[in-house]
């Protein structure tokens, strides 16, 4: 054979070989039509058969089927198909941070819809129609708790304040009807309500109890739709030039060879994975602190700060409040009458009501017997569910690459390192495997970037986790963090700094455990009752008497006392 013939015949076994991929046999571009055709591509824009590839721009320049406009509008969809298989990642986040964002929304507005409804019949088969006539101070009250669970401002320490001088500016007069109380006295009286201490300890202990809960259940539901927002927003990525075309090597290369079975190498698709998502693992960090701050609320939900015991106590907190008074009527009076003046004798007295009606306390719940809502879930049940769900969340982001990648629809399994796409041809891929996170991504070899720092919606999306870890943080320790002044005690603000679990004893002379009075009630006068609202204002009952020394343990809520004692 000449010189002439043997060169012929080395180019045919070139071509050959070129065509076959490195030996993995002859190629044709059926499949690969049939691909694209399912992929919205027009039959009359695609090659009938392979052809040469020098006018690829990302693909290797080998025989091929892809034109020129084929290669770059599947390098335009890499892009959405990124944000397509991300999404798909991160639905198991993006659904369990929203159904238990609305379950517990709607667990804890069941719950206090159950205690005004408790409260409505205890207090209407105890008082009747004297309830009836009154019954809008109490529904104005659960109106406020509802408002602030909901996120309105101020906070629920104002609402509570004002509930106990509106309820002494009704009482008192029926405990005195012998007399005839104008508006102006009724607010002296109601200014009045934190030197007198006319419902004992029950107004410190009902705030604390609740303040702290709502507090606690307001962040709780804040916190998992922040989460759910951040990742909604991250998923929603903007690959840039070089990830799409590194994109496009990974995933429609093969496609264009002929071969669009050939699934990527997985070092390969780390590699491309890493680079193209470098900026969204940054948020790791911050996500696992997030996530940190729930697990530890929800903790405190269960503990602490239980929801379920805080609004069974408002029931309880008011009629305990009101027996007090009405065992301690006269010297409450007697305290009114000298700040505020003696009262006008009344043109015709009241009748009271009748002698022996006694008020029945609400009861409480054990820990083998909670009150369940509608869907029939108790806190204890949404919480172990919720926390397991926050453990499967953990290092998302900084191992979604590796997510992605382990998907048999995305890269080939690590075992079949020789029969993978690695870029140019069938076989093994070589270069190692990058490190996570962005700093790492100097040395990458599919994706060039810049590591300097995060995109700036990576930015705001940990700027939006730092804050709202914040917050949480700040309701783990009883403080509304949107509500807090900028004061160094960290006890300014509304609903802040209550770290005191134990009542102050001494309140009219019964301890109390747990929330219940542990003294017998003896029956009352008859003559309690709550009112309508006289708008007054009051700075809030506080937990120690003008005569008293404060309580180590509650030496800082009690220095406010005196202090709104001293401005009142």
């Amino acid at each position: 054979m000449g010189p002439p013939l043997l060169l012929a015949a080395l180019l045919l076994c070139s071509a050959a070989d070129g065509a076959g991929g490195g030996g993995g046999g002859a190629r044709s571009c059926a499949e690969t039509r049939q691909a694209l055709m399912a992929r919205g591509f027009s039959l009359a824009s695609l090659p009938p058969g392979l052809i040469s590839g020098e006018h690829l721009r990302i693909c290797p320049q080998d025989y091929t089927c892809c034109a020129s406009r084929t290669e770059e509008q599947l390098s335009q969809r890499g892009g959405a198909d990124l944000r397509a298989l991300v999404g798909e990642a991160a639905a198991f986040l993006l659904s369990t941070l929203s159904s238990r964002q609305h379950r517990f929304q709607d667990f804890f507005r069941e719950l206090l819809a159950g205690a005004e409804h408790s409260l409505q019949k205890m207090f209407t088969r105890s008082y009747g129609h004297l309830y009836a006539q009154h019954a809008r101070l109490f529904q104005g009250l659960f109106v406020e708790l509802r408002r602030h669970l909901q996120g309105a401002q101020p906070g629920l320490d104002e609402a509570l304040s004002d509930f106990w001088a509106r309820l002494l500016e009704r009482m008192l007069p029926l405990l005195n009807p012998q007399y005839s109380f104008p508006v102006g006295y009724l607010e002296c009286m109601g200014h009045q309500v934190d030197g007198l201490r006319a419902f004992g300890d029950s107004p410190r202990q009902l705030r604390m109890q609740v303040t702290r809960a709502f507090i606690a259940a307001r962040a709780f539901v804040q916190g998992l739709a922040i989460g759910r927002d951040v990742v909604a927003q991250a998923v929603q990525l903007s690959p840039t030039r070089e990830c799409r075309r590194a994109h496009m090597r990974l995933s429609y290369c093969p496609l264009c060879r002929g071969t669009p079975a050939l699934k990527p190498c997985s070092g390969f698709c780390l590699n491309v994975m890493k680079g193209c998502l470098a900026s969204t693992t940054e948020m790791d960090p911050e996500w696992e602190r997030y996530l940190d701050a729930m697990t530890q609320l929800a903790e405190r939900l269960g503990g602490p700060f239980n929801f379920e015991l805080a609004a069974d106590s408002i029931g309880v907190k008011i009629s305990e409040g009101i027996m007090y008074l009405q065992e301690h009527g006269v010297q409450t009076s007697a305290k009114v009458f000298q700040s505020c003046g003696s009262p006008r004798p009344a043109p015709a007295r009241s009748r009271r009501a009748p002698p022996g009606e006694t008020m029945r306390r609400f009861r409480t719940y054990s820990s083998e017997e909670k009150p369940t809502t509608a869907a029939g879930t108790n806190l204890d049940r949404l919480i172990s569910d919720v926390k397991e769900k926050l453990r499967l969340m953990r290092r998302f982001w900084v191992m979604l690459p590796h997510t992605l990648c382990s998907d048999e629809k995305v890269a080939a399994d690590v075992t079949n390192e020789d029969l993978c796409w690695n870029g140019q041809a069938r076989g093994r891929y070589l270069p190692d495997v990058t490190g996570d996170g962005l700093v790492n991504q100097i040395n990458n070899p599919e994706v060039e970037m810049d590591i300097s720092q995060p995109d700036l919606p990576t930015r705001q999306h940990l700027l939006t986790l730092r804050s709202a870890t914040s917050r949480l943080s700040g309701a783990c320790r009883g403080q509304d963090v949107d509500f807090q002044d900028a004061d160094e005690d960290g006890v300014s603000g509304s609903g802040a700094g209550y770290h005191e679990d134990r009542p102050a004893p001494g309140a009219g002379g019964r301890g109390v455990v747990g929330g219940v009075s542990s003294g017998s009630h003896p029956p009352h006068s008859g003559k309690g009752s709550s009112s309508s609202s006289q708008h007054s204002q009051s700075s809030g009952a506080r937990p120690t008497a003008p005569t008293q020394a404060p309580l180590p343990a509650a030496a800082a809520l009690a220095l406010l006392g005196q202090l709104a004692l001293l401005g009142g």
